[in-house]
């Protein structure tokens, strides 16, 4: 037994329950943090001390705490909305979080949850508070006199010569200014020597109507969460920044479009080449998470060919199937060269040590097999059948085969000469949905693989 001094005189008891079974894991202790912190709120509690008490071997203690406190600060995460338009909500939910347990735990949560609050605030501001030039505002304010660097590049121009796959999506919210697109780059390079680079490209879909494809039936309800892979990608780079690891230069590029509808949007049959010069079809306007990433891949490959020891990531909210096939957990997949190198491995393992599940998926053959295009009589490849990804069987590891190619990245596998690590992260079902706030999903995961 753990003897605690209690000055105010109650206690909020939140157990766990068993930890030792087969399936438990660090998320019994998240969940327990968040739940003592919750009972705490609702009696009114404004300085709360968390205390996590039990005796578990070696480094399983540290680990618990971390995730305790991963718990309870997210519970105590207020949104942008209200910090702005509430000076009394602006304030935060208690006075003070009173710690109890080590300094090394407490500065590592806080880290993780400097990411999850920036993650939080661009993937779950409504689609005005979050419309890619506001975007813009809010990361160019945040990384201010940091070691990110911040270059956005805007305008329907730049788009189509640089980006012609994201220009089909932005060519109808470019008619209105406060929706046009933006491709944000922040970039940390540390002192002395690179030894290892992260690119990470998140789909930034401030608001996804489906386009011409337009969602029907009451489903487009929620769709201004499509930006949290791009908000996952700027909530690593927070905390990149606060953490300044040695040795590794990490680049993001959010990828931030409206998928709107109009008299300009684009439309399924329409055929686009890429900036890899990759002729494709458009199947599905409502596929267009994989039209705005793609050629920002590309030029993340072509930057990352100077680079030391690269590893690319897409982090996107892609499809319905992902959330069918691994229900609220992120996915990942490996090209060839980052299955060689155990990347989704050492992600999922690093996700372990922090509560932050991943559940690994493999690009097939019939995933390549199910892009191309049969005829070739107009195209090589097809972006999209006509169902949806939810009724499509295995859909949500064929998009990863269309990045690849599409990006160029067929030309950097396993046997080529210059091979090229690329893994594919689809964050639909760990993202969270309305009306509570997102998540920050796969943020704590990364940066624990980050400082591997």
């Amino acid at each position: 037994m753990v003897a605690v001094p209690l000055p105010c005189g109650r206690l909020v008891f939140a157990p766990t329950g068993p930890v030792d079974r087969d399936y438990d894991d660090l998320r019994v202790f998240t969940d327990a943090g968040a739940a003592g912190l919750r009972r705490a709120l609702a009696a009114g509690s404004r300085r709360p001390l968390l205390v996590v008490a039990g005796s578990l071997p070696g480094g399983a203690a540290a680990r618990a705490e971390v995730a305790a406190l991963l718990g309870a600060l997210e519970v105590l995460y207020t949104t942008l909305e209200m910090r702005e338009t509430s000076a009394e909500k602006a304030k935060g939910k208690v006075e003070v979080l009173g710690w109890a347990g080590s300094e090394a735990a407490l500065q590592e949560a806080l880290l993780i949850e400097q990411g999850r609050v920036v993650s939080r605030d661009i993937g779950g501001s409504d689609p005005e508070r979050m419309a890619a030039p506001r975007v813009e505002e809010y990361v160019t304010k945040l990384f201010a006199g940091t070691s990110v660097t911040v270059e956005v590049q805007r305008g329907q121009e730049v788009f189509e010569r640089e980006y012609p796959c994201l220009a089909a999506v932005n060519r109808c919210a470019s008619t209105v200014p406060r929706h046009d697109g933006r491709v944000i780059w922040l970039t940390y390079k540390p002192e002395g020597q690179v030894k290892k680079t992260v690119y990470l490209v998140g789909k930034g879909i401030t608001y996804d109507t489906g386009g011409a494809d337009i969602k029907a039936g009451g489903v487009m309800a929620g769709m201004s969460r499509d930006k949290c892979g791009a908000a996952s990608s700027c909530g690593v780079m927070a905390a990149v920044a606060a953490m300044k690891p040695k040795g590794v230069k990490v680049v993001a590029a959010l990828c931030m479009v409206r998928n709107s509808v109009g008299s300009n949007c684009y439309v399924a049959d329409e055929i686009i080449t890429s900036r890899a010069g990759v002729r494709i079809r458009v199947g599905n306007t409502d596929a267009e998470g994989r039209m705005a990433m793609v050629d920002v891949l590309c030029r993340a490959k072509e930057l990352a060919l100077a680079d030391p020891d690269p590893q690319l990531f897409t982090v996107a909210t892609l499809t319905g199937h992902a959330c069918l096939a691994v229900g609220d957990y992120s996915t990942i997949m490996d090209n060839g060269p980052a299955r060689a190198a155990g990347t989704a491995l050492k992600v999922q393992a690093a996700g372990e040590t922090v509560g932050d599940m991943f559940e690994i998926s493999t690009v097939r053959r019939e995933d390549w097999a199910f892009i191309q295009d049969k005829s070739g009589e107009f195209v090589s490849v097809l972006q999209c059948n006509n169902a949806p990804s939810s009724r499509t069987p295995r859909g949500h590891q064929f998009p990863a085969a269309f990045m690849m190619q599409v990006a160029g990245l067929d030309k950097h596998q396993q046997s080529s000469e210059q091979p090229l690590k690329y893994s594919h992260m689809d964050v639909a079902g760990s993202s969270g949905d309305l009306p509570a706030p997102t998540t920050g999903a796969a943020i704590p995961a990364l940066l624990a693989w980050i400082r591997q």
